[in-house]
Order: structure tokens, then sequence, then C-alpha cells
């Protein structure tokens, strides 16, 4: 019999609208170390796993900077929207990714995932921008996001949970 195990978490998010852009903070905590917690985070191949990421895939790496490509397909009231980009990610090992779009189908989209302990958890704090470049209206894409942010946050800390045991060989 295979059991499926619901883990609570507490996942806090929000969605601001500014001007022409929208800053999405989120924060959760899981019970893995910080080393566990960051492999978690620049599993960049990985997040191909997330809802709505379709290609996620590294195209170079120099020093602490990766570049990736990838490829999201969302759904905003039945109208399917796809958007690419090349994300460049610096990294802080155990502390902090930030991240940044070179080009793609957004005007804007960058921020950070900041990581702190918290006794036997990791804290995940993660703090972006975001302007669609899009033909929807705005007032539209802020309800779709009001309305997905926190479910998706809710996964990557369900995933972060269970990623715990496929990635500790990377932190001893």
């Amino acid at each position: 019999m295979h059991m499926k195990i619901r883990i609570r978490m507490h996942v806090h998010a929000s969605v601001i609208a500014e001007n022409e852009h929208f800053r999405i903070q989120a924060s959760y905590e899981v019970a893995i170390d910080i080393c566990n917690a960051y492999a978690f985070i620049t599993d960049y191949e990985g997040a191909k796993n997330m809802p709505g990421i379709l290609e996620s895939k590294i195209i170079s790496r120099t020093r602490n900077k990766v570049r990736v490509q990838r490829l999201i397909r969302e759904q905003i009231l039945f109208i399917p929207i796809e958007m690419k980009s090349l994300m460049e990610y610096t990294e802080a090992p155990n502390k902090l990714l930030i991240f940044n779009q070179l080009s793609g189908d957004s005007k804007e989209y960058r921020g950070s995932w900041r990581l702190f302990e918290a006794g036997d958890k990791t804290l995940f704090k993660y703090d972006a921008i975001f302007e669609p470049n899009s033909s929807i209206p705005s007032f539209v894409i802020e309800y779709f996001m009001r309305n997905s942010v926190r479910g998706r946050f809710e996964v990557m800390a369900q995933k972060a949970a269970q990623s715990k045991s496929a990635e500790s060989f990377a932190c001893n």
C-alpha cells in the first residue's frame, strides 16, 4: 500500500502591484539543513518538476554564475501563455541565490532566495520583481498571481522537504 504523506507547512506569500510590475514575497520553513536547502534551490534542471515549468536547462556555468534557459506555460483564465527566458543566477553557497532575467518574454524578472538556519529547520525567503510583457490586462495577471502564488510555494516547500534524502550526498 502506497501512502502519500502531507507535510504541514506554514507558507507566507504576497503579491503587491507596484506601478507596472508586481513584487512577490514568500517564505516557508522546512525541516532540512541549510546545505540541503541550498542544493534544492540550485537544482536548476530539477525545476522542471515544479508546476508551470516545462523546461529548465543549464546553458553555462562560470564560477558562481549559472545561466539557465527556461520555458514556462501558464493557464490564465483559459488562455495558455508560454514564456521563454534566459536567467542568470549568482550563487553564494548556503546563504543567497540572486536571479535576473537576461532576455525573455517578460519585461523584467529579478530577485533573490535567502536561506536562514532556524534550529533544525531552514527558513527560505523569496523576494522578486516581475513585470509582464503581455497583451493580457494587468488586473487579470494580478488576479491569477494572487490566486496561484501561495499554492506554488506550498508545492516548493513540500518538494524541498521530500528532497532531503535525495540531495544529502552533496552535503557530506
